[in-house]
């Protein structure tokens, strides 16, 4: 069962993007990252901002694939 990690909403670099989380349920740490059609796209390595808007850096193994703004980003 997939649970939701949060919404894209930049990339930076290559490798890294952002994930806007919800307050109740942030992700853990080094949660793999997978897109609707369960294609991984990398892991969750940090958790920061504020406590109630959190995000969530998720780094590619490669070059991140193509995410649109707003998408919904899973984990397992």
């Amino acid at each position: 069962m997939l649970k939701l990690a949060g919404n894209f909403t930049e990339r930076i670099g290559d490798r890294r993007i952002i994930l806007r989380c919800e307050a109740g349920q942030l992700p853990k740490l080094y949660s793999d990252v997978k897109d609707r059609r369960f294609k991984k796209i990398g892991k969750i390595v940090e958790i920061f901002g504020n406590v109630e808007s959190p995000y969530a850096l998720v780094v590619c193994p490669e070059r991140c694939p193509s995410v649109k703004i707003g998408e919904k980003l899973y984990i397992k």
